[in-house]
């Protein structure tokens, strides 16, 4: 029952906070969590346990949500930023550990070298939750961003390979450095390995079960969710980095199905929309149960007698600044190295200043408690571990001061977002390349389009111009051109009737009746369109000579009375056909817009088709309906095709692309009545 209630009361601050991150939008979620789950420990007191298992913590919890930070990764830009994050990961590690070591030991020696060497060990990692939470309050680089992605992925592995090896020297009172190193590369290599290995055979497993017929979206899902834990199980049983192997899978990604169809589409978005759930819940539980914790952890200390309490606060401000300081140290030197020998620019104050955002954006966090209540209570020897409580007690006030310095400090350093002029910006480009991609599939379905799938096409077509009308309303597109397409349109009607009447093909009553009319329609379209040019007062005057032409054709005696509504019916099928052929061989320009062009093609088209044809059968219909869903199927795959170009192209990030990528799987699920 205990257990019961825990989880409710972890559940409902997790939902407390979501709400009161958006009244108190200037203090971080992840320090609004971890003051909640204060509050809990203090006045559950006595009536609720609250342990945290370590190693338990670290499957249940961190695991997932490192691997789901691996997952949505930027591949590209951790590939680019590798060398930088490597010596984030591992290097800046082992010289925070060795620098608090070293000075913790000199000021205190009642805490062992090999004990202020776990400390340091255990602040290294860097938590993945504090630092995604400050995106949405500053404006960081995309560089220094990637880098920050890619080192929070990777230094948890060797900060508890370091933070082992310490507790292990302590423990035993023997270091050897060759054996230490030799432990060091098995499990960081062996942990790369594995990862790599367990996601290939994931998808090997996947790809078999799709071969034999099993669509199911629920094996799917459940099956994306086991390989984190099932990754770090397996990884920490052969003695290999579980972290760093689970990072791996998340990396590799290999169980997303290579190959596009609306199951696996569906598959996708609801494997998306589980792990959107768990992710916020474990971040949330994570925090909520950090601040569980920290007032037990550090209240032993407090109320030891044998130490004082302004000596416990200088050691956690002295830490604190040893890690910041060699922390920023490192960060200087990264960006002098990146500023003088690979963009070939002088280091300016901007360089300093990102250097600076992301030393304070290094907060600590579960990880690093999580590790700090694996020390042993006992060593080998049966004496208890020297100064546990002190190095906890420390641990957990450099935990909340770098949080509060994250939380505060950072805004004030790094420029704040700049939510108008970025957004604004960043929307349009989305919309810009969104409609850039629309063009292209509407190009190259008119280029498909045969005798057989022309209504079925021009549907689908149609529904395209209209997506992409819509497109372009977002960002304000103008259509004059559209109007001048028209316009010439009309003219190339005009000149071949004009050509027809001359070759005798058309009466002249009804070829400049018709001529006429078009005249009025190019009046009327110029005029809606808010232009008066010499042009239009051309085609005004020569409308009033042609009509009197007209009227002179009337009065003479030998004029021929034809059947006039079957007479304009075929010269509307010549000149219609005259201006799609026109249309068509406009399409590859590239001085005209391809919606427009393929939008007037459709509407001379339809006229086209409906002066030919009589109505449509019910069997014809229903041809014509399984036509168009095939139409649309190709549609979805050329959108699909030329949303990765986009990606390429780097025209569009990584985010862009998935959204308009989740919005063509909807429509293909729609297409095939799956939602």
């Amino acid at each position: 029952m205990e257990t019961l209630t825990l989880v409710l009361f972890l559940a409902v601050s997790v939902l407390i906070s979501a709400v009161a991150d958006r009244i108190i939008p200037k203090v971080s979620l992840p320090l609004i969590q971890v003051a909640m789950g204060a509050i809990i420990a203090v006045f559950a007191h006595g009536s609720i346990v609250i342990e945290l298992e370590p190693d338990l913590f670290l499957v249940l919890f961190i695991a997932p949500l490192l691997y789901i930070e691996a997952k949505n990764a930027d591949k590209a830009i951790l590939w680019r930023n590798r060398g930088p994050i490597m010596s984030l990961a591992i290097g800046l590690v082992v010289i925070t550990m060795l620098i608090i070591g070293f000075t913790l030991n000199a000021i205190l020696p009642s805490i062992s070298l090999a004990a202020a060497f776990a400390l340091g060990a255990a602040l290294g990692p860097t938590d993945a939750v504090a630092v995604t939470s400050l995106s949405k309050q500053v404006s960081i680089p995309e560089r220094q961003w990637g880098i920050l992605k890619g080192e929070l992925l990777l230094n948890d592995a060797s900060g508890i390979v370091c933070f082992q090896f310490a507790i292990a020297t302590a423990a035993t009172g023997s270091f050897s450095l060759l054996e230490a190193g030799e432990s060091f590369l098995v499990e960081f290599i062996g942990g790369l390995a594995f990862g790599a290995i367990v996601g290939y055979l994931s998808n090997f497993i996947l790809r078999k079960i799709r071969d034999i017929g099993v669509e199911s979206i629920t094996f799917h899902v459940l099956f994306e969710i086991c390989i984190p834990f099932v990754v770090y199980l397996w990884a920490n049983a052969i003695h290999v980095s579980g972290i760093i192997a689970v990072v791996v899978a998340g990396l590799v990604n290999v169980i997303a199905p290579r190959t596009v169809s609306p199951s696996i589409a569906h598959m996708n978005i609801v494997s998306s929309s589980v792990w959107q759930v768990i992710s916020f819940a474990l971040n949330g539980i994570v925090f909520v149960l950090l601040g569980t914790q920290i007032p037990t952890a550090m209240m032993y200390s407090w109320d030891d007698a044998t130490i004082s309490n302004a000596l416990l606060l200088g050691l956690v401000a002295l830490v604190t600044v040893l890690l910041m300081g060699t922390r920023f140290i490192w960060c200087v030197a990264m960006e002098w190295v990146h500023a003088r020998r690979v963009a070939k620019a002088k280091f300016t104050r901007r360089s300093l200043r990102n250097a600076l955002a992301v030393t304070l954006c290094g907060a600590k966090g579960t990880i690093t408690l999580s590790i700090l209540f694996t020390i042993p209570v006992f060593l080998s020897t049966g004496a208890r571990f020297p100064a546990r409580h002190l190095i906890i007690f420390i641990g957990c006030g450099v935990i909340l001061c770098t949080l509060l310095l994250a939380t505060f400090v950072v805004p004030i350093v790094a420029p704040k977002r700049k939510r108008k002029t970025d957004e604004i910006r960043a929307r349009q480009n989305y919309y810009e390349c969104l409609a850039d991609i629309q063009r292209n599939v509407i190009e190259e379905l008119t280029a498909q389009q045969t005798r057989e799938n022309l209504t079925a096409t021009r549907r689908v077509i149609q529904v395209y111009q209209d997506r992409l009308a819509q497109t372009k309303s977002m960002v304000g597109a103008e259509d004059d051109q559209d109007v001048e397409l028209r316009c010439q349109a009309l003219e190339w009607e005009a000149e071949r009737t004009l050509q027809l009447v001359a070759e005798g093909a058309v009466s002249h009553e009804v070829g400049y009746e018709y001529v006429g009319r078009l005249e009025r329609m190019e009046r009327y379209a110029r005029h809606k369109g808010g232009k008066l040019t010499l042009r239009a007062a051309a085609a005004y005057v020569r409308s009033a000579v042609l009509r009197g032409r007209q009227m002179i054709a009337r009065l003479l005696p030998n004029a021929v009375k034809t059947d006039a509504a079957e007479e304009l019916r075929q010269l509307q099928i010549e000149t219609n056909a005259h201006v799609v052929d026109r249309l068509h061989a406009l399409m590859p320009d590239d001085e005209v817009q391809t919606e427009d062009v393929s939008r007037l093609l459709v509407e001379y088209e339809a006229a086209l088709t409906a002066l030919r044809r009589r109505p449509p059968s019910v069997t014809s219909s229903f041809k014509i309906i399984d036509q168009t869903d095939d139409v649309r199927r190709l549609a979805y795959q050329l959108e699909l095709e030329e949303i990765q170009k986009m990606y390429e192209r780097e025209r569009i990030d990584r985010q862009a692309a998935k959204s308009m990528r989740d919005n063509v799987y909807l429509m293909q699920m729609d297409l095939e009545d799956r939602l």
